[in-house]
Formats: structure tokens, sequence, C-alpha cells
């Protein structure tokens, strides 16, 4: 017997040792596709409400006043002097200026911005606007004359992100930028006229499928630094060279607590080279954790672009083929919270940057955001306005009446009538 279990032991060992040389000669590889594997942390984090985010109103907002800025706009440019039009004019309009219900409905909701009268043929109802909204609209232009270099600057780095080339120039579709006009502060008719509103510096160029595209034209080697960047260098952390290490600023919302594989991995995420968003991302794995740090990053540079540091997650979608963004570009989002939140107010989802609302002086104000704010308290007067008419227009007399106290006194009239005779 012992003889038997030795015979057998001694044909295990050789089993083991005959498999084990087999599989020496690929163990550099087994061992590296092990920890590729390794590195890999499917993360999920739980949505967490911010009550703190959830109550910015120029954010929240941002998407009543967009169809009130276009309505007005459109009065402006087709009565300048006296800012007033008949209902006939804009009564078919309504999705082009985004208003989902009946345009003179629309406009009767806001009192404040917009003055209902009688037009002077066949009794038409006509809307004009208030002065304090035409105070407001010669403020607005007023901004963009004076910080027209700043919107263009804005308007150049956008470019600059686009992945696809005209020659040797960066080009993103007219059609794009135009769905970005109001996140970016342009006015309405910017691009309408676009070799007159725009400098040498841009061109417009045709892709191809009648498809006109803006593009930049290459002046000199001038690096063009994101917001990260600067911010590192001010911290003293970054000296301008390529593909060196910057942490995203976090920024983590109350009661939000995250695993300890999931702090580990963002730990190693954050130790990834930062790559610009105005370099060229060929060379980069789209699979790599270093495409994703990209990614958060260009994001992170969109965002800092617009007037409230926020937007609308599916007008976001639209871009994602032109400055090469993946397909499932919303998991950046939901994987980086503290940076990113999600805002489900609205019956929509709104992307806000963390950093520009939690660390005041980090990202720079953009110029037209006083004024948005000015016209948001414009357009709340109109809740008091249409409540001072329904109080007004209530029955006061017969408020607090009785039918019951109006027989009683009569049944009494009418007997001390009898008894009186």
């Amino acid at each position: 017997m012992l003889i038997g279990q030795s015979n057998k032991t001694r044909k295990l060992l050789l089993k083991i040792l005959c498999f084990s040389s087999q599989n020496s000669i690929f163990s550099h590889s087994i061992a590296c596709s092990y920890i590729q594997r390794q590195s890999y942390v499917n993360v999920y984090m739980k949505w967490k409400q911010d009550f703190y985010l959830d109550s910015i109103e120029s954010v929240h907002k941002s998407i009543e006043l967009q169809p009130i800025i276009a309505l007005k706009n459109y009065i402006v440019s087709a009565s300048p002097e006296e800012h007033s039009i008949p209902i006939s004019d804009v009564s078919k309009k309504g999705l082009r200026f985004g208003v989902r219900t009946k345009v003179a409905r629309f406009l009767r909701q806001y009192p404040s911005v917009f003055e209902e009268f009688t037009g002077p043929k066949h009794n038409l109802p006509w809307f004009r606007l208030t002065q304090r909204a035409i105070q407001l609209d010669k403020e607005e232009r007023e901004v963009y004359r004076a910080f027209k270099d700043d919107l263009l600057l804005r308007l150049k780095k956008l470019v600059l992100m686009s992945c696809v080339s005209f020659g040797d120039k960066k080009v993103l579709p007219l059609k794009i930028i135009q769905g970005m006009q109001w996140y970016l502060g342009f006015p309405d008719d910017f691009l309408t006229d676009p070799e007159n509103n725009l400098p040498k510096s841009f061109e417009i160029v045709e892709m191809g499928d009648g498809l006109k595209g803006l593009a930049l034209n290459n002046e000199g080697n001038e690096k063009v630094l994101s917001v990260m960047q600067r911010n590192a260098m001010k911290r003293g952390v970054y000296d301008g060279g390529v593909n060196e290490t910057i942490a995203f600023p976090t920024f983590p919302s109350k009661g939000l607590r995250l695993r300890r594989k999931i702090i580990d991995w963002y730990d190693e995420f954050q130790k990834l080279p930062y790559v610009s968003p105005y370099e060229n991302c060929s060379a980069i794995r789209p699979d790599s954790e270093t495409a994703e740090k990209r990614v958060v990053g260009l994001l992170h540079e969109l965002l800092s672009l617009f007037v409230e540091h926020a937007a609308e997650r599916k007008k976001l979608l639209c871009l994602r083929k032109y400055l090469g963004l993946p397909q499932k570009v919303h998991k950046a989002f939901e994987r980086h919270p503290h940076s990113f939140y999600l805002s489900l107010k609205n019956k929509t989802c709104t992307a806000i940057l963390k950093e520009a609302y939690c660390d005041k002086g980090a990202i720079e104000v953009h110029p037209l955001a006083k004024v948005r704010k000015k016209y948001i308290n414009l357009v709340k007067e109109s809740a008091f306005i249409l409540k001072s008419r329904r109080f007004n227009n209530r029955p006061r007399d017969q408020g607090n009446m009785n039918v019951k106290d109006l027989d009683c006194t009569e049944d009494v009239n009418e007997k001390t009538g009898i008894e009186a005779a």
C-alpha cells in the first residue's frame, strides 16, 4: 500500500512539473494579462441628491428663460423702435422659439416681459416689451460689444477641441455651434452673417453633403491652455509640459460614501497623465483609462466655457462625433460624481460642473452671467403680477355672504310685518 501510494504521488508531481515547464514560456504574457484584467474596476456609484446644486436658479431657470429671450430678440429685430408686434407674426413659429404651447398663451404668462394691448387694426392682440425688458436688452447688447473678444476666444476653444480636420485646419459644423449658442452666450443672429461678425482667423468651409463648417486657421504655434492647466500652474504643480500628472479637484456631495475599491481606483486614476482637450488624441487607446481621463478633462473644459457652467446632458451628445467622445459618454458623469453633478429637476438631466460653484475663484465667470440673473429676476415678477390680477378680479361684495342668512332675514322681516299689522 505504501509503495502504491508513493507511485501515485510521484506521477502527480511529474504531471505538475511537466505542466509548469510547458507554460514557462508564456508566464510573462499570462502575468501581464492578469494585471491588466485586475486593474479595471467596474465603477458603479449610486446617485446622491445635492440640495445646494439643485437650488441654483441660474442653472435650472435657464430652460425656461431660453424661449423668452428668443421671443424678445425677435420683437427687437422686427420692431427696433416700437418693440411691438402683432400676435399673427409669431403665432405659427412656436417650434422656432422652443415654445410647445400656443405662443399667445405663452406670452401672457410673462406680463413682466411682454405687455399685451389691442392693435390699431381689426382689434387684434399685440405684444410689446416692457420698459424693464427693453433696458435689459440694451444692457445685454452692451455686454456683447464690450466682451466680444472674450466670446470669440470661447468659440475658438470650442473649435480647437474638434477632432475633425479640413486640410491642416480644425473644423466644426455650423449647425453644431448653433446648437451651443445659448450655452456659449452668443446672440441669436451672430452666426447668420459669420463673414462680417467673425474675424479673419475663422473661415467658412464646405465639409461635404451640403454641410458647412467653421474652420480655424493656424496662426503660429501658440499653445492654448485649459482651465485645469492654468489652475495647476497657479498652484505650482504644472510647468507647461506634455502628459504631466494633474489631479482633478474633488468636491464630494454630503452623504456620498464610496466603497474602498472605488476610492483606490480613483486615487490611481488621478495619478494618470493629464491629456489636454486641445491636443491630438489619435494615439490614445479608446478603451484605456488614459482615454477616460481625457474625456473627463474635455467635459470639464467644455462646461467651463458655458454661461451657467452647466448644460442638458442630451444636448452634449451631438458633440460626441466631432470631439472624439465615446458612445457612452454619459457614463463619465456617473463615474466621477466628485467633479460633476447630474440634476434631475425640470424633467430633464442637467450636467453641472461642481468646481464652478464649490470653488468660486477657480473658473472665470462668464460676462453674460449677471445679465441672465437679472432676466430671471424679471421673469419671476410675472407670478406676482398674475396673482395680483386674480385677486383684484375676485368679487368682494359677495365673498362672505350666505344664502341661508338671506332666507332667515326675509322670514324675520315678513313675521315682523304681520305682527305689526
